[in-house]
């Protein structure tokens, strides 16, 4: 499935430097390689290395194809004067990137200096449609079974897994690389410094509820299984001080707290609206985002998480690697026990499967970066705003803001455009933001709210952060995508003159 899938992004990879600190330190860094493990093959006997070698292909297809951008660029700009500039650059741009320019920003050049502001963001949103459009048509990271998932889920007691990573760009691949879940079958909705907006958490909790009640799904309200909310905050092992939450301060332990603050308020609010019997469960988990290994917080047999009563991936990587399977597996079900003797059996058996499968995850990254990931900083390559981007799971692609009004969000936008200010406008590079809004179809007049959301966040960003639109330092990308036909996104239009 992925070889067959990848084809798209393969053609174009030679130019692509891998990750850096921005998006012109990414160009002008040589590869680094890393150890490279042959596809198909573990080091550890609870490690899917197969797996490993497919995922890899994935992420480093798609990012070179981003990170191919600034390198050819940078050769248009140099032969931007000579006879023939708009046929040599349409030769390369076709060759390094895929695709040709935009004809009325080349045709341009001989009045005055190529506009190469407006066309890196021209690029960088050309390539985010085409990843979308591979994404959506091929579904390459849709090899996992959700059915039987699901299936382990309501037999752990849980009919439903709802996950708010922090918004920052390292953790988004946490459901499908860290966890390795099917991202079908888990909710996933990011916020700066994982700090879950609650009242939206509640109308999820509602709806899931009322499908469980009208239509069975994913079961029948009868069933004795539990909404299961979790916070997966992060931390840096190897520059903690400086790497770790922006959103609070890189203080792991705050960054914790916190996390275990708004779970706690979450549920209180819920049983405070829906009486003591509406069933939530919490679940607390780190990720380090140099390594990608977990540390899961173990909650009591009545729910109770204490900040210090946790399991480490790392140490379960060291305990198990000499193992057979089977008796790994144990191993990590004794590690948990050790932790917390009370747990429910339940949330034990889904805690050692999220564990076990973060083993991969862990080998992923020694095989193929080394001890840890080069860009333990931010490298995001564009900032997506609005409701949507299941799409994106991949580390250090995306800055989430997830809203309806940037006044909503304003704290997520603002973080975002700080980590762009040092990623592209320091190096003379504009801000790409993606404004997306997903809507169902069958919905009547859906699509026209989702339009309008649309163009009310373009123009407040605008606005809002009018100095750095005015130098050409901010550009926008408008998108609409009707999640219930499962088809492709819906380009509206840009804030760039040429059309995408």
């Amino acid at each position: 499935m992925f070889k067959r899938n990848n084809n798209h992004f393969a053609r174009r990879t030679k130019a692509g430097a891998r990750m850096g600190k921005s998006a012109t330190a990414r160009s002008a860094r040589p590869e680094r390689r890393g150890r490279v493990a042959t596809v198909g093959t573990a080091n550890h006997p609870l490690v899917n290395g197969s797996e490993n070698g497919q995922l890899y292909q994935y992420e480093k297809a798609v990012k070179e194809s981003f990170d191919a951008i600034v390198p050819a660029l940078r050769k248009v700009s140099s032969f931007q004067h000579e006879e023939d500039f708009v046929g040599q650059a349409q030769a390369l741009a076709t060759q390094q990137l895929g695709y040709q320019l935009p004809e009325e920003i080349l045709q341009d050049a001989w009045v005055e200096q190529l506009d190469m502001r407006s066309l890196f963001a021209w690029c960088v949103f050309k390539t985010y449609q085409r990843f979308c459009d591979e994404f959506f048509i091929s579904a390459p990271l849709n090899n996992l079974n959700s059915d039987e998932f699901q299936n382990f889920l309501q037999g752990c007691g849980f009919h439903t897994l709802d996950v708010s990573p922090c918004a920052d760009g390292r953790l988004a691949h946490a459901i499908r690389y860290v966890l390795r879940l099917p991202i079908e079958s888990v909710r996933r909705k990011s916020y700066a410094g994982a700090m879950f907006d609650i009242d939206n958490s509640i109308q999820k909790w509602v709806e899931t509820e009322m499908l469980r009640y009208r239509e069975g799904r994913p079961n029948t309200a009868d069933e004795p299984t539990r909404y299961l909310k979790t916070v997966a905050y992060h931390f840096s092992s190897v520059d903690p001080s400086h790497e770790g939450c922006a959103a609070h301060g890189s203080d792991d332990v705050k960054a914790a707290q916190e996390g275990l603050n708004r779970l706690l308020a979450f549920q209180q609010a819920v049983e405070n609206s829906f009486c003591c019997g509406a069933s939530i469960d919490l679940l607390l988990l780190g990720i380090d985002t140099d390594t990608d290994a977990i540390k899961v917080h173990i909650p009591d047999g009545n729910g109770n998480i204490e900040l210090e009563k946790f399991v480490d991936a790392k140490d379960v990587y060291q305990q198990t690697q000499h193992l057979s399977g089977v008796d790994g597996v144990q191993r990590v079900e004794q590690m948990i026990r050790e932790a917390q003797e009370s747990i429910d059996e339940g949330m034990l058996q889904l805690i050692s499967k999220l564990l076990v499968n973060n083993l991969s995850q862990i080998e992923y990254v020694r095989s193929y970066f080394g001890s840890h990931y080069e860009d333990i900083g931010h490298a995001e390559r564009f900032i997506g705003a609005g409701i949507g981007f299941e799409e994106v799971q991949l580390r250090n692609l995306t800055y989430f803001a997830y809203l309806d009004t940037v006044e909503e969000s304003t704290a997520d936008f603002d973080v975002g455009i700080k980590i762009f200010s040092k990623l592209n406008v320091a190096h003379g590079l504009p801000v790409p933001i993606v404004i997306r809004f997903d809507y169902h179809g069958q919905v009547p007049g859906a699509r026209e709210r989702a339009v309008e959301r649309c163009q009310r966040v373009s123009d407040a960003v605008a606005s809002r952060y009018s100095e750095l639109a005015e130098k050409g330092l901010l550009h926008s990308l408008l998108v609409v995508r009707d999640c219930n036909a499962n088809g492709q996104v819906e380009i509206l239009s840009s804030s760039l003159k040429a059309v995408i």
